[in-house]
């Protein structure tokens, strides 16, 4: 934690979770001819705040902040703008001041319309790469904005605020996060108006009354107390060889550790030279893993390719020479998506929203994954191209159906993967290959360009090494997507932040009774009251709930009529036609499926079951004191052999979903998060050596992502810190 000298008191904020927020710094408001000074502003102040701006904003670029920046504006049409805020000022009797309005074209284009040079923030306060714009209508920045959910997708608590005008939007949206329970700062000399007799009171009514609204704090401790925070830059040199950079990349392809190796000079082609060897070399391990592998002179071009597009080291987008890999469900444009299916392949003549938004951010693609055919299977036991094997142990399964891209991710092959889960097929094979699998709230991550396997409960997953990696891609993807019909508009009720005090430290959860665990193999079992415990110990209050929903939930999706909604994506003849391209328990399963000869009828009762099973379990994440915050679970209840599931594939792979199912039905987000491992069984024979992994899901509401993710983040940190997690 850091302290800084602020009024009323010293202003308290860890790192981690602080933000800088710069508040319309636009040529609408700083020069001449814009909005402001048409509207009668004085720009001698406002223009005098550029350079502190500028020196606060470097100061938390250095120490790595994160940037958030506003732009206040309207769309071309000006439907966004209200008719008052149009008007008013305009409309007054005695005008004869405020002679153009909104829209009205300035000395910089269009007034305060999106688009238009005015509209743009100035030259000397450009946004970096990886930094947040957020375009605001109004004069505060949460309202019909993403900055709420862009905050807390960052794990944002406190802000540091300035910009322009301290007695208009500086103000206004410092209340506003003041309500939503953001502990800000406002720096005195780096907000500005244009009436400079209002800049002291509308500051002094900030911290009034010991600190009614936040603090405020003059420029230079900010600056002081920042500085131990710079990140040390120092260069590698061109002429660092190869072969030294296992001093300084020691196998962590995680976004951070690249970050800085880039950051400090270190080429990416260094990185794809040795992913490239590590993907040779583990193919002797596990063949299976890849359907599609790119060339290694394609790979090197790419990042030739963004070593060109981004020579400032100090201006790195976030994904910078990030290596990752695809699920062959999700399109590549130009290379074939499979599904693991010859008779359903097909060469994209696009890629999907996520991947395109990957590359823009800088990432390497690496190549395709194996997958259980048709995404079918929680196993990964179900795929023509192998059996990827867990990482831990060659005789365990990996897990499905998206095997391969978990192993890519586990085995250090790639940073992390676009997946997708269906029924727990981003989750369980991270459990079983000890890597994070989340699964957002559907709608959130555009689900255009994946090959359907159940069209309303399909979602991208994300396969990453951390949560952390896994939130930062997340946070990159997430958009609104009007080609996909599942894709979310609305945000729900917004749910405050806890940033001091014992209530930010500690969260209510739940667990399944008793007799719904009785079904985790006994390591598990233990593990599982393990975890609890931990939890119980980083703040978390077990709390009862009523599990009934979930559990009958997850039951819909196999022993149900949604089961059929996997043929609903093929032509009404496909699987005639097609039978001897299907994996033979995929063929069962579809045969067992046409069998059922499920009803219109039964198909509603189902539908109206989830309906009510679903308002059953908002009960339990209620924005109240009798809501949990997250309800967490085994990801799996145990984990075979290959050689046991291919004794008994339908049973085993159905008795996999058994925690996993519901979230889809729900449409909960749900991260699947490493803990712990446990000795080989020694009824194994053979492969009783060694460990195998242990995991657990946290279940969160829909749309309650950045919540649920922060707290499996807290539960990583505590397990990655924690001696003796093994025994």
């Amino acid at each position: 934690m850091l302290t800084l000298d602020a009024k009323p008191y010293p202003f308290v904020f860890s790192p981690a979770h602080t933000a800088l927020l710069v508040i319309d710094m636009q040529r609408d408001f700083l020069l001449p001819n814009g909005f402001g000074e048409i509207q009668g502003g004085s720009l001698e102040a406002v223009q005098a705040s550029i350079s502190p701006v500028k020196k606060l904003l470097g100061s938390c670029r250095q120490a790595r902040l994160p940037i958030f920046h506003t732009r206040e504006g309207h769309k071309p049409d000006l439907s966004d703008c209200p008719s008052s805020k149009l008007i008013r000022q305009n409309g007054s009797p005695e005008n004869a001041q405020y002679l153009k309005v909104i829209g009205d074209t300035g000395g910089m284009g269009r007034l305060l319309v999106r688009g238009e040079k005015g509209h743009d923030i100035a030259d000397e306060l450009q946004p970096l790469p990886g930094e947040i714009v957020i375009d605001k209508p109004g004069k505060g920045a949460f309202w019909n904005t993403a900055l709420m959910d862009k905050l807390k997708a960052k794990a944002i608590t406190h802000l540091i605020v300035c910009g322009v005008t301290t007695e208009c939007c500086f103000a206004t949206t410092l209340r506003e996060a003041n309500d939503r329970g953001f502990e800000c700062c406002g720096i005195e000399e780096a907000t500005a108006g244009y009436n400079d007799s209002f800049k002291c009171p509308t500051l002094d009514m900030i911290h009034w009354s010991e600190g009614l609204f936040g603090f405020i704090a003059s420029l230079q401790p900010v600056v002081e107390t920042l500085a131990p925070l710079a990140s040390d830059d120092t260069t590698f040199g061109a002429g660092t060889p190869p072969q030294n950079l296992q001093a300084h990349y020691g196998g962590d392809l995680s976004i951070s550790n690249l970050q800085s190796l880039y950051r400090k000079g270190l080429s990416p082609t260094i990185i794809v030279e040795t992913i490239f060897e590590n993907i040779e070399d583990y193919k002797h391990t596990d063949p299976a893993v890849w359907i599609h592998l790119e060339t290694k002179a394609l790979v090197m071009a790419r990042a030739k390719e963004i070593e060109a597009r981004w020579p400032d080291r100090t201006k790195l987008p976030p994904l910078y020479g990030v290596p990752f890999s695809v699920k062959d469900s999700i399109d590549v444009a130009g290379i074939p998506t499979t599904t693991a299916c010859t008779p359903l392949a097909r060469v994209p003549p696009k890629s999907s929203p996520s991947y395109d938004i990957l590359l823009q951010e800088g990432a390497i693609f690496i190549g395709k994954t194996n997958l259980d055919q048709l995404a079918t299977g929680l196993t990964g036991c179900r795929s023509p191209a192998g059996i990827p094997r867990s990482i831990f142990n060659h005789d365990y399964i990996s897990g499905g159906s998206s095997s391969g891209s978990c192993v890519s991710v586990g085995a250090g092959l790639v940073t992390f993967s676009l997946a997708t889960d269906t029924a727990g097929s981003g989750r369980i094979p991270a459990g079983f290959n000890g890597v994070v699998g989340y699964k957002p709230t559907r709608g959130l991550i555009s689900c255009q360009g994946v090959t359907p396997a159940c069209l309303s409960l399909d979602c991208i997953a994300l396969i990453a090494g951390n949560v952390n990696d896994g939130r930062t891609i997340w946070d990159l993807c997430m958009s609104y997507d009007e080609d996909d019909r599942y894709s979310k508009t609305a945000a729900p009720v917004e749910r405050h932040v806890n940033s001091t005090g014992p209530q930010a430290a500690s969260f209510r959860f739940g667990i399944p009774p008793p007799e719904s665990l009785a079904v985790c193999s006994p390591d598990y079992r233990r593990l599982f009251n393990d975890a609890v415990t931990r939890l119980q110990a980083l703040g978390g209050h077990l709390t009862p709930i009523d599990w009934s929903p979930f559990e009958q939930a997850g039951k819909l999706l196999y022993d149900g009529t949604f089961v059929s909604e996997r043929l609903a994506s093929l032509p009404d003849d496909w699987l005639d036609k097609n039978r001897d391209h299907l994996h033979p328990v995929i063929r069962e399963m579809f045969d067992a499926v046409k069998a059922r000869h499920s009803t219109a009828v039964e198909a509603y009762r189902d539908l109206q079951a989830k309906a009510l099973y679903t308002r059953q379990a908002e009960k339990v994440f209620a924005y109240s004191s009798s809501g949990v915050d997250v309800v967490v679970v085994p990801t799996a209840p145990t984990h075979w052999t290959v050689e046991e599931v291919l004794a008994d594939p339908i049973a085993k792979n159905s008795a996999l979903g058994v925690f996993s199912h519901c979230a889809n039905v729900l449409d909960l987000c749900a991260v699947a998060v490493p803990a712990g491992t446990y000795p080989v069984p020694k009824s194994s024979g053979e492969s009783s050596s060694g460990r195998l992994p242990f995991s657990i899901t946290f279940l969160g509401g829909s749309r309650l992502d950045a919540e649920t993710l922060e707290i499996a983040r807290r539960f990583e940190e505590a397990i990655m810190g924690q001696q003796g997690v093994n025994l």
